[in-house]
């Protein structure tokens, strides 16, 4: 998911950060909020869902666009 997010929002990124955890915890944070929680829905989730939640938040004006 990693390489996708940085090919999709490369201009936007300065930082990725993966934090390994344990118990099953699958969270994607943008600027300190959450966009995904695998423990509040109960799946994992698909890159483009992320992706898609990502570009919501910034109100679709990444340059992926």
């Amino acid at each position: 998911m990693a390489d996708e997010l940085l090919k999709n929002f490369e201009p936007e990124i300065a930082s990725l950060e993966l934090i390994p955890s344990s118990g099953g915890v699958f969270e994607v944070l943008v600027n300190g909020g959450l966009v995904y929680s695998k423990k509040a829905t109960g799946r994992h989730a698909a890159t483009s869902e992320v992706i898609n939640s990502i570009r919501d938040l910034a109100g679709g004006s990444t340059a992926a666009g």
